[in-house]
């Protein structure tokens, strides 16, 4: 018998609650079964998912196959269909120490084939305490899950459910007992961040809790944010940027377009002079600060002139690392009901975005050459500035050592120092 071995798709706190699950696995005595975490942020990802679960049961004509995760819980008939698929498990049962109980061998047969309850009725979102995910150098915590918006071309709140918070001093005790395990980089990751604390007594800010934390944990050496809606960020939050140096100087914004109609239509909460307004205030009170964006290409009704107002906020907002995604239509979604574009367009807008942001890229590093960046090293040779760009280094060093060094170049993908 061996463990039972996880395929994860999709987003960092996939990843996260893959790891979760693998000790709640481990607890429970499954073995065996092949486990695949779903992402359904896309019709392309849910094709992917669909691909591996195929390639698995070619190469494993006997193992149970478990699928769970986004598309799983959206779309959980459609899986449970596929005659590979053993079990399909929504995003709330998979964290529960009791499903994974009845995935035992003697079990898993048993009991019914899809676990998959309503989502938005889940209230909380408990703390799995997963002491060490990422690199020895970088742990990842989860402190939110779920989302209260209803973005028209997002099907994820009906995968994750409703905004849920982890309360400040669990993650304050979690992140203590990181550190003290040598780790010195904690990023903080959820669904919708800069919506922590709506949910939990006195409402408090994803400001406050990053004060709390670098307050009551001063052996932390960096503390990072993962993406963050920028309409949301709050005065505590901003103030951090200005006067944490602990606070890594780096924001992932969900932007998803820089014109104002397609803003609209896509029922975003922000219009392109906010996301400009937020990117010039936050580099007053952090000169030094980088910032990377989300960016669909080719949303329904888009016109040329609509798309060139998105290839300008890349300058205007002073964007450094680009994700570009081709729009996707996901059924069910209002936009997947809007006149949609040509697909070679669509395919054409994301090559030009993705060449803005390769251009982007290049300057930025360009601009680099000559100065010093303490690095924390992830592998013997590759580390990351405080502004989360990837370093090669000549010279090799022990994994979690935070290091100075002077950058010597580029290769048009990451420093050379």
């Amino acid at each position: 018998m061996t463990a039972p071995r996880f395929t994860t798709l999709g987003c960092r706190l996939n990843a996260y609650e893959t790891e979760a699950m693998k000790a709640l696995a481990e607890q429970a005595g499954v073995t065996d079964a092949l486990v695949v975490n779903t992402c359904a942020v896309t019709a392309e990802a849910v094709r992917k998912a669909r691909q591996e679960i195929r390639r698995l049961r070619r190469d494993n004509p006997d193992a149970p196959i478990i699928v769970t995760g986004c598309a799983a819980q959206t779309d959980p008939d459609s899986f449970a269909a596929m005659p590979e698929v053993t079990r399909v498990i929504g995003n709330h049962e998979k964290m529960q120490a009791q499903t994974w109980a009845g995935l035992t061998p003697d079990l898993i047969g048993a009991t019914e084939r899809v676990q998959v309850d309503d989502i938005m009725s889940v209230r909380e979102t408990a703390s799995h305490l997963i002491d060490g995910f990422g690199t020895r150098a970088r742990a990842y915590v989860q402190v939110q899950n779920g989302c209260d918006h209803r973005c028209t071309f997002c099907i994820i709140p009906y995968g994750r459910g409703n905004s849920r918070s982890v309360p400040a001093g669990v993650v304050v005790d979690q992140i203590k007992r990181l550190v003290d395990q040598g780790y010195p980089e904690v990023v903080l990751t959820g669904v919708d961040l800069t919506s922590w604390g709506a949910d939990l007594p006195a409402s408090p800010r994803l400001g406050d809790l990053v004060r709390r934390i670098l307050t009551l944990v001063p052996d932390l050496a960096r503390l990072r944010i993962s993406s963050i809606d920028s309409i949301e960020a709050d005065d505590a939050l901003m103030e951090a940027i200005a006067s944490e140096p602990r606070l890594m100087p780096h924001l992932h914004l969900s932007l998803q377009a820089g014109d104002d109609m397609i803003l609209k239509r896509m029922k975003r909460r922000h219009l392109r002079d906010d996301a400009i307004a937020f990117c010039q205030q936050a580099r007053r009170l952090r000169p030094d600060i980088v910032f990377g964006a989300d960016i669909i290409a080719g949303f329904p009704t888009e016109t040329d002139e609509m798309f060139e107002n998105s290839i300008k906020l890349v300058q205007e907002c002073g964007l450094t690392f680009l994700h570009v995604f081709p729009f996707s239509a996901r059924q069910g979604t209002p936009a997947a009901r809007m006149p949609q574009l040509d697909g070679g367009v669509i395919r054409a807008r994301a090559a030009k975005l993705r060449a803005a942001g390769a251009q982007a890229l290049s300057a930025h590093l360009q601009a680099q050459t000559g100065t010093r960046h303490r690095i924390l090293m992830e592998a013997p040779d590759l580390g990351r500035t405080e502004q989360f760009t990837e370093v090669a280094l000549d010279t090799p060093h022990p994994p979690g050592q935070i290091i100075e060094a002077r950058i010597t170049g580029h290769d048009g993908a990451r420093l050379r120092a």
